[in-house]
């Protein structure tokens, strides 16, 4: 079988799952309770004026054809108009994720660099003060809801230290490092539950290496214990790391919309919540389309990482 059509079966499996998955996005969330007519125009609206709205919006036709015409502009660009914005539904998801993007990338460096040395310092010397510290920052880090998290950072470095803004976000038009410096809170409150997990899968995987014959070989052979650390031990330990970091950064997206309330920014998590509240559908469609999507990519990038930790993948291809 060749590597192009290898490329090609994944690119029609991926194409399949998101067919699918868009469709019971749509079933399911045009199945939820609430008229979008009704929310807008009111309870007391007349019934020929909410008729007339719904025939506006398209919500008179048949399921399959409005789901089709759905995913028609979904190929085209064309996302639909918000209902309840009035405005290209594609505009306002990219300019929300100009926003949850970078918090997400800003949560995701932050998580691996806390959590990587910490598993790394804790598998080195198990049962001693650092293993003791780390498995503290887990237990703690997994048992707190990241939106708790922040709440009391806003607490103790935005309210008493005044370190931080409260919330918001000022916009990227008005200075990089001000919008960069209101968005690290979040991100710390984002990163914590994942860098706790993280350093508990790092630990694990560091010392199941550790006991492998080849490192035993290595230090037999006069290998420093540092280096066998470091040169063997760590680069063997990265594929359940790289798998549960792939896990997670879907999780981190979608956990924003807690966050993002907390600090008020105007993030797709803020979004999706406002959408969804006020029965906007077809932003709802297009958000959770959207994180279909990023998993999808998530997970290919991280098969392609994994070839390049792991020669034996690379000879399988």
């Amino acid at each position: 079988m060749t590597q192009a059509f290898k490329r090609l079966r994944g690119l029609a499996g991926a194409v399949m799952v998101l067919a699918v998955t868009s469709l019971l996005i749509f079933v399911l969330i045009d199945a939820a309770p609430g008229d979008p007519a009704e929310i807008m125009l009111g309870t007391s609206a007349q019934a020929d004026t909410l008729a007339a709205l719904r025939t506006e919006l398209g919500l008179d036709r048949p399921l399959m054809v409005r789901y089709l015409g759905w995913l028609a502009g979904v190929f085209t660009g064309d996302l639909g108009q918000s209902y309840t914005y009035g405005v290209p539904v594609a505009g306002l998801i990219g300019e929300r994720m100009l926003v949850t993007l970078p918090l997400t990338l800003m949560a995701t460096v932050l998580a691996v660099a806390v959590s990587l040395p910490l598993g790394v310092m804790a598998a080195a010397r198990p049962g001693k003060a650092g293993d003791g510290l780390a498995s503290l920052f887990s237990q703690v880090g997994i048992a707190v809801p990241n939106f708790w998290i922040g709440l009391l950072l806003i607490l103790g470095f935005a309210l008493n230290l005044t370190w931080f803004p409260v919330g918001g976000f000022p916009g990227w038009g008005d200075g990089f490092w001000a919008a960069l410096w209101s968005l690290v809170l979040p991100a710390i409150a984002l990163a914590i539950p994942q860098a706790a997990v993280l350093t508990r899968v790092t630990r694990a995987a560091v010392i199941e290496v550790t006991n492998e014959d080849f490192i035993r070989t290595a230090r037999a052979k006069g290998l420093s214990r540092r280096r066998a650390l470091w040169r063997h031990t760590v680069p063997n330990s990265l594929l359940p790391v790289v798998t549960m970091l792939g896990l997670q950064i879907p999780f981190l997206i979608s956990g924003a919309v807690l966050v993002e309330n907390v600090f008020s920014l105007p993030g797709i998590g803020t979004l999706a919540y406002q959408a969804l509240s006020q029965r906007d559908l077809i932003v709802v469609q297009n958000v959770v389309l959207l994180f279909a999507v990023i998993v999808l990519a998530v997970n290919a990038g991280t098969d392609a990482l994994y070839a390049r930790l792991d020669p034996r993948l690379r000879a399988r291809k």
